[in-house]
């Protein structure tokens, strides 16, 4: 086959366009420029930045492949980082990796792989791409700790069935970078990016404060029952369930306390003890199917959070409002702007959103 590889410079898709190459397909390597080269090269633990693009580009040259930068430093800042400090500021928690793979990967690398004429796109993502009795199928991968179906869940039929992941079934990390140095390639030893790739050393308030002022304005920290307890210096510092960073307002007398809610509109942050904050049922908004939509009640595993065990549940599709109710068999605590990703055992079923509640 003739198939383009997203490349991004680290060892996962460098060892893709290698195995491919080494199978006897005609491989053209594609890397995308997210960042400004000057500002970027200097960030350690970034993906597509200019270091990242001079690793792929020693890479193709290994396996004498042609490769292409694509610049998408402007789509990129509009569609994953706009929308991530837009996401804060509405009281959610973003997944910009799945922004990312929803706008930028895979919409522009599906058209660029279609102008070159290639029968597929390849990635570096730990999933697997399984030909059921009905049709292309996304599973989870081979390696649970990898597994990255969880962000896989807004590919939409058609591209997966133009899409390969030839990492999905390898038993785990150690065995990729096996291929990597089989392979003769410079980056087997190089580390993991970090998660999200444009928050340079962690501090992701920062970015979202310089997108959206309003969404760092002071406010007060509240208990559930209406209490003030403290104050905070930004809504985009908090999310549901976390326990850390509320300085006085952490503990009532020996009860430790949680966010609950975020409310954007009064930059207040709720927080209550734990036993307050599972739901029994989830809205679940912006789905997309990789199976079937249910026409009635659906008995399913659910992820709430990228590195859960998928939990029973049942969820319901209300195809008129576009809505998912997820009712978990055990309430969980779930976090507006997270995926809720429905599985059948290790086939993903589809996901969406999780809606912020009253």
């Amino acid at each position: 086959m003739r198939i383009l590889v997203a490349m991004s410079g680290g060892v996962d898709s460098s060892v893709v366009a290698g195995l491919l190459k080494a199978e006897g397909h005609e491989v053209i390597g594609a890397t995308l420029q997210l960042y400004d080269h000057g500002a970027a090269t200097a960030r350690r633990g970034a993906c597509c930045a200019g270091q990242d693009i001079h690793d792929a580009r020693r890479v193709a040259d290994t396996l004498d492949i042609p490769h292409y930068v694509l610049d998408r430093e402007a789509r990129f800042r509009d569609a994953v980082v706009q929308d991530f400090a837009d996401s804060y500021a509405r009281g959610e928690t973003p997944i910009p990796c799945v922004r990312c793979n929803q706008s930028v990967k895979f919409q522009d690398l599906v058209l660029l792989a279609r102008d070159l004429g290639v029968e597929a796109l390849a990635t570096g993502h730990y999933a697997r791409r399984v030909e059921g009795p009905a049709g292309v199928e996304l599973h989870r991968a081979a390696d649970p700790a990898r597994d990255q179906s969880y962000f896989l869940f807004a590919t939409t039929a058609a591209q997966l069935a133009f899409c390969r992941f030839p990492l999905g079934g390898y038993p785990d990390k150690a065995a990729v970078r096996a291929e990597a140095l089989r392979l003769g390639l410079a980056v087997a030893e190089k580390p993991d990016s970090q998660d999200i790739c444009f928050v340079p050393e962690g501090r992701y308030s920062d970015v979202v404060a310089k997108f959206r002022p309003d969404a760092a304005e002071a406010g007060e920290i509240v208990h559930l029952d209406g209490r003030v307890l403290g104050q905070h210096a930004g809504i985009a510092r908090f999310t549901v369930g976390q326990g850390r960073g509320l300085g006085q307002a952490s503990r009532d007398g020996d009860q430790p306390l949680y966010v609950a809610a975020v409310e954007p509109g009064r930059r207040r942050v709720v927080v209550g003890p734990r036993a307050a904050l599972p739901q029994a049922q989830i809205e679940v908004a912006e789905v997309n199917w990789l199976s079937p939509p249910p026409s009635g009640p659906l008995a399913c595993q659910v992820k709430l959070r990228a590195r859960e065990v998928p939990q029973p549940a049942t969820a319901h599709w209300d195809v008129a409002g576009g809505l998912l109710r997820v009712a978990p068999a055990v309430p969980a605590i779930a976090a507006p702007g997270q995926a809720c990703v429905l599985y059948d055992g290790d086939r993903v079923l589809g996901g969406g959103f999780i809606r912020r509640t009253a």
